[in-house]
């Protein structure tokens, strides 16, 4: 009894909260006829998007009142309202979510009153399932009822307010073109850094082996032990030449992934960091499928640039490393004691590495509160 008392109060708040707002929704037919006379006689145009945006938040309430009744959330897909005032208005108008907002709204000036039906239950359900839940011991019959009401109230605005299809479509759309961008950005970003690694690196040294190997020449006939230490200079600048050239390929696609896989370059990688690194794996080893190439490159990468800013910024003394296999994908998630308080803005490679993985359709998550820990945690999907 106690139980399903508790449950009747709370889904009896729930509706009263759901008619206080389709009161409210009433009242704001005012303001949808200003708007609308505004609109037409021109003058009043930039009262449209206004009022869509609050059309917007009022919905955003609705579905966080949703939310906590029923603990599953119901995603919003809006094109975000912004430019010029063409612009704004064609946003507003042409928008899928304004009008499931819209039919929401409507709808919800008749079914948002179920609190009506609940109230004159609570008397009844006071002396039907006293009796029942005290001498009789049998359960209630009609608290449950009042549960259902809100139920009821809940499924109707979780399909009315839920992204028609036509808007799940263009927020992909969005996310995809800036998914673009950030691609494009990463890998302009990417071959300056080649570019920089090889002109000011690999072409110096190779210059300077060039003309080594010149003066050498010259000297062969005159001095040839200074050519002979000339030569032994050139075969250290060709070294030197091939080993930064192995670290740009190393830059590109290690050769690491395709000898070891993923768990063992991470290994790798973690023993030859300045911080004590665990790793720990997950479904990724040997024996295991492995995820396509471009995914444990973003994973490697991921990894590499996390454990420098934890060596360059977080105070710590050691990270955890832990990959793991996923329905999905790939799950990375690299963990400091650190100091915390990292931003994307404050020069500590994040940007970089949101975009190298949003190139994939991945997600990255950053938790870095002031004092620490920092936890980023990154999911890259693939079929396996």
């Amino acid at each position: 009894m106690r139980t399903s008392l508790r449950q009747a109060r709370r889904a009896t708040v729930h509706l009263a909260i759901a008619a206080a707002m389709a009161f409210g929704t009433i009242l704001f037919i005012t303001v949808l006829l200003i708007t609308a006379v505004g609109t037409l006689t021109v003058v009043g145009a930039w009262l449209l998007p206004e009022t869509v945006l609050l059309i917007r938040r009022i919905a955003g309430a609705k579905r966080a009142t949703v939310t906590a009744w029923t603990d599953e959330p119901i995603t919003e897909a809006y094109q975000p309202i912004k430019g010029t005032l063409r612009e704004r208005l064609r946003i507003a108008v042409l928008d899928p979510g304004t009008l499931t907002d819209l039919r929401w709204m409507i709808a919800h000036y008749v079914y948002g009153c179920l609190l009506v039906l609940a109230l004159p239950l609570w008397p009844v359900a006071l002396l039907v399932d006293g009796v029942r839940s005290g001498p009789l011991r049998r359960e209630p019959v009609v608290l449950p009822l009042i549960v259902r009401l809100a139920d009821l109230e809940a499924r109707w605005s979780t399909a009315l307010l839920k992204p028609s299809p036509k808007a799940r479509l263009a927020e992909r759309v969005e996310e995809l073109t800036q998914t673009r961008a950030g691609a494009v950005a990463a890998h302009e970003a990417e071959l300056r850094r080649i570019e920089r690694d090889l002109h000011d690196g690999t072409q110096a040294r190779l210059v300077s082996l060039s003309m080594r190997i010149g003066l050498a020449k010259r000297a062969y006939d005159a001095d040839p032990e200074a050519a002979r230490r000339l030569l032994e200079d050139a075969q250290d600048q060709a070294e030197h030449a091939l080993t930064e050239l192995r670290l740009v390929v190393r830059g590109i696609h290690p050769p690491i992934l395709t000898d070891r896989g993923l768990a063992g370059a991470v290994r790798a990688l973690a023993a030859s960091s300045s911080l004590e690194a665990t790793v720990h794996v997950e479904g990724l080893e040997h024996d295991e499928p492995r995820a396509p190439a471009a995914v444990e490159a973003a994973a490697y990468f991921v990894v590499a640039e996390a454990l420098t800013n934890a060596a360059k910024h977080s105070g710590s003394p050691r990270a955890d490393v832990h990959l793991a296999r996923v329905p999905k994908g790939v799950r990375v998630t690299v963990r400091d004691e650190g100091r915390g308080g990292a931003e994307e803005t404050g020069g500590t490679g994040l940007l970089g590495m949101r975009r190298r993985v949003a190139a994939l359709d991945g997600t990255v998550r950053v938790t870095s509160p002031a004092g620490g820990p920092t936890m980023i945690e990154v999911e890259l999907p693939c079929v396996w």
